[in-house]
């Protein structure tokens, strides 16, 4: 059993958006990254679950912790609120599967995918979204994912 294993179960219960980022600040702080990750994973579920369009499907929900992943992340990094405006909007117009197959099929990565990456949350990104729910797609899809996947695990930008 590990240093934090106990706070962790803890916080993979945990429904409460204030106490998950408190969870975080005070891990960050105090150098617990497993901790942080864990209520951060947490938060992201929660928040990707109040989505309206992911309510009922899980490949929906799958796409929304994706973008809420992203969203957090950047927002961090700019130090305030950042929405991925264009790709929710485009979710909008053609839904999630065309969405998620065109930033698979797209000739490189999107900056998402390297932020992504760099986080060691590949998990979240498109294309891992795609590989869980295989007859969602087309066989060319599936075949790019797996190879941005294979391609990109290992680079660094």
């Amino acid at each position: 059993m590990t240093k934090h294993s106990e706070i962790i179960d803890i916080i993979s219960l945990c429904s409460d958006a204030e106490k998950l980022k408190n969870w975080i600040t005070n891990a960050e702080r105090n150098g617990a990254e497993g901790v942080a990750e864990a209520a951060r994973r947490r938060l992201i579920e929660i928040v990707a679950g109040t989505n309206d369009d992911s309510s009922s499907d899980p490949l929906h929900l799958d796409f929304w912790k994706s973008i809420i992943a992203l969203e957090f992340v950047l927002s961090g990094e700019r130090g305030k609120t950042i929405r991925l405006s264009r790709t929710r909007q485009k979710i909008s117009r053609v839904g999630v599967q065309k969405t998620l197959t065109d930033l698979t099929l797209k000739p490189t990565p999107s900056e998402g995918y390297y932020l992504l990456r760099d986080r060691n949350m590949l998990d979240l990104s498109a294309e891992a979204v795609v590989l869980r729910f295989p007859s969602h797609f087309e066989e060319e899809v599936l075949q790019a994912a797996r190879t941005r996947l294979e391609t990109h695990c290992d680079e660094k930008v």
